[in-house]
Formats: structure tokens, C-alpha cells, sequence
């Protein structure tokens, strides 16, 4: 028996077009005034002044702030926070990819709590209520809708901090998949294969429990039945929505398991290389299954069994899960060694090092350190 403590503080609206609910969820919540957070690249696919749109129809004065950039940093996180001192929000909105969600996350910590984004760098620092936050994700990835926890880079030092509370969860998500069409083929490969690995990892994780692993499982089946159909005609409403509600129930499974070695090992590529977080994941991937799965692969044999073989991987165990898995981030356009990204062999001893400091790493079943971490660098180089 496994005991847990589950408290749903997510509010899941899903459906075509449900953007335009958005004012009407946001006046639910007795809000006059709101900040919109988004990036660049949403506001040109127009989907921002849709959100703004409709937060005005229904009387809320919204102002957009639209200094996000991809792995947002500390800097990102004070501009908007210059911005919500202007106008006082009552509301936050985080329009678009994890970034943006994070970013809304990070302004609403310092904007209620005061300080720097350092010192809400762990787990419990929120002191004071936040404001209520809505989601509106454009891509089907991070999970960060359904998560209590911010991931922000420090401009200074590019150490990536997670910053969690349970007061930091959106209120509530909307998961239209309608936006997610316009992703371009990169995005959509990107984000796909993290909520991939945010499936599998949570799956294995030291503090699974029977609510992430129904989480797990239903995320794994969406996922794993539907990227390739998105990759192949990004048209595909059904299949776009399947993978949101994928992303979503995983993310949901890391807000109860946490996530384990490929996300330890990914974050130092990204703050020394520059290597795009989901690049990044899918190069690792492969190489923790079977690591784990030396261990660990019976674990993997009943998420390969309940979830129908996943296109008839079930019979080949943890082997043949990580050559599915590789065979998703190759079909993608993902590279597949680190030598193809410019990692340099000599470096990987400290790259080991600095992953060992990561705290997903803890949550690995099988143990890892500088020594296992390392292997398994030099196993995807």
C-alpha cells in the first residue's frame, strides 16, 4: 500500500475554440483587471489578441506583456514584473508554451511575495496567497498547466531554478487544441517528445504512487498513439487534442511523482550548450530507459501491457520501449548523439558533475551519480 495526498487545484476546460471562455473564467474568478503573459511568436499566430479579446468582452481591462523568451530568465521575470506594478492585475494569465506559463508563474511569486526569483528557488517559499493565474497552452508539451512549479533560468549563472508552491497552480487551464495547429513542425517535435519522457519518467519514479501512475498511463496511451500522427498532418484536430490532454495528464503525473535522470541530465546541456530543453531530452531518453530498465523493467513491462503494447513494443520490454522512443525523436528530426549537437567529449566529466546536482536526479529509481551519469553521457555521445 502506498499512501498520497491528492488535492486537484486545476480547474481542466478542453475543447475547440474554448479560448473565447477565457473572460468569462477569468470574471468567475472576480477579476477586473489582468495581465496577459505570451511571447513573440504567439502574439504574430494571433492568438494573444484572441485571449485579450475576450478578457475585455467580459469588461476586464487586460494589458499584454510579451517579453518571454524561450527557457525564460530572471530578466524576463522583472520585466513583467515592472509591468504588473504598473497596472495592479488581479489576474495573470499565461498565454502560450511552458514559458510563458513559467514566466507567469515567476511574476506572480515576486509580484505577491516580494524579493527575487532566487528566493522562492525550491519548494514551499511562498509565503503570501498569489493571485489567482488562468493557462492558456499553445502547445502540447511542458505540462506546466497542471504543475505548482516554475522552472526559470538565472540570467547571470543560466542555472536553471525550480521554484514551486502549491499557491503557484493555475486556477484553471483551458487546452484548446485549435492552437496548437499553427505550431511549426520544430515545436511540435520539441514539445512532444518532453511530454513524452514526462510520461515515462513519472511512470518509473522512487515516489510513484496510484494517482501518478493513472496519470502516467493514460498520458503514455495519448502520447505514444498520437505524435507521430501530429508529425504527419499537423492538421489533425483529434490528434492535436489527444496530445494536449497527453501533456496535460503528465504533467499532472509530475505534479504527484516528480521526474527522474533524463531532465537531470538534460539541464546542464541547455545552460552550458544552449541545447533546446526538448532536443535535449529526446538525446537522453533512450539511454535512462535501458539504464533503468536493468533494474527497473518490469515497471516498464506493465505500462507497455496496460497501454495496449503501444504499437507492439509490449513483447520487446525496456529494449525495445527505447528504440521506440528513439525511432519517435528521429522520425522527429531530433539528433541523435551529442556529438552532433557540438558537446565536446572533454567536457562531459563536468557536465556529469553538474547533473548530479540536479534535484529530478533524486527521484531516479535507480540510484545515479557522477559516475552513472557520466556512463550515460558517453552512451549518447
Amino acid at each position: 500500500m502506498i499512501p498520497f495526498d491528492y488535492q486537484p487545484r486545476t480547474r481542466i476546460v478542453f475543447g475547440p475554440d474554448k479560448i473565447e471562455a477565457l473572460g468569462d473564467l477569468a470574471g468567475e474568478l472576480g477579476a477586473r483587471r489582468a495581465i496577459v503573459v505570451s511571447d513573440p511568436g504567439i502574439v504574430a499566430a494571433g492568438h494573444t489578441e484572441r485571449g485579450l479579446a475576450s478578457l475585455r468582452k467580459a469588461g476586464i481591462e487586460a494589458h499584454l506583456f510579451d517579453g518571454v523568451q524561450e527557457n525564460p530568465t530572471t530578466d524576463n521575470v522583472d520585466a513583467g514584473m515592472a509591468l504588473a506594478k504598473r497596472h495592479q492585475p488581479e489576474l495573470i494569465v499565461g498565454l502560450g508554451g511552458g514559458s510563458s506559463m513559467d514566466c507567469a508563474k515567476g511574476i506572480n511569486f515576486i509580484y505577491t511575495g516580494g524579493g527575487k526569483m532566487q528566493d522562492y528557488w525550491g519548494r514551499g517559499k511562498a509565503t503570501r496567497e498569489m493571485l489567482p493565474m488562468i493557462a492558456v497552452p499553445t502547445t502540447a508539451g511542458t505540462g506546466s498547466e497542471t504543475q505548482s512549479f516554475a522552472l526559470i533560468s538565472d540570467a547571470k549563472t543560466h542555472v536553471k531554478m525550480a521554484c514551486g508552491d502549491p499557491k503557484a497552480s493555475f486556477r484553471v487551464a483551458i487546452l484548446d487544441p485549435v492552437l496548437t495547429v499553427s505550431q511549426p513542425p520544430s515545436v511540435t517535435a520539441l514539445t512532444g517528445i518532453d511530454a513524452v519522457a514526462h510520461a515515462l519518467e513519472t511512470y518509473v519514479t522512487r515516489v510513484r504512487n496510484p494517482v501518478s501512475l493513472a496519470f502516467s498511463r493514460e498520458a503514455w496511451l495519448l502520447l505514444s498513439e498520437n505524435f507521430g500522427r501530429v508529425l504527419q498532418s499537423p492538421d489533425d484536430l483529434e490528434a492535436r487534442g489527444a496530445m494536449q490532454l497527453g501533456a496535460c495528464f503528465a504533467g499532472l503525473a509530475i505534479e504527484n511523482s516528480m521526474l527522474g535522470a533524463t531532465h537531470a541530465l538534460a539541464n546542464p546541456l541547455t545552460a552550458r550548450y544552449g541545447i533546446v530543453h526538448g532536443r535535449a531530452i529526446g538525446l537522453m531518453l533512450p539511454h535512462v530507459i535501458r539504464f533503468n530498465g536493468a533494474e527497473f523493467g518490469h515497471w516498464y513491462d506493465d505500462l507497455l501491457e496496460g497501454t495496449g503494447g503501444s504499437n507492439g513494443v509490449a513483447s520487446g520490454g525496456f529494449e525495445a520501449l527505447a528504440d521506440f522512443v528513439a525511432a519517435l525523436a528521429r522520425n522527429a528530426g531530433l539528433p541523435e548523439r551529442l556529438s552532433d549537437c557540438g558537446v565536446e567529449r572533454a567536457k562531459l566529466s563536468e557536465m556529469a558533475a553538474e547533473a548530479a546536482k540536479q534535484w529530478t536526479g533524486t527521484f531516479n529509481p535507480r540510484r545515479v551519480g557522477e559516475v552513472e551519469l557520466l556512463l550515460l553521457y558517453e552512451a549518447a555521445y
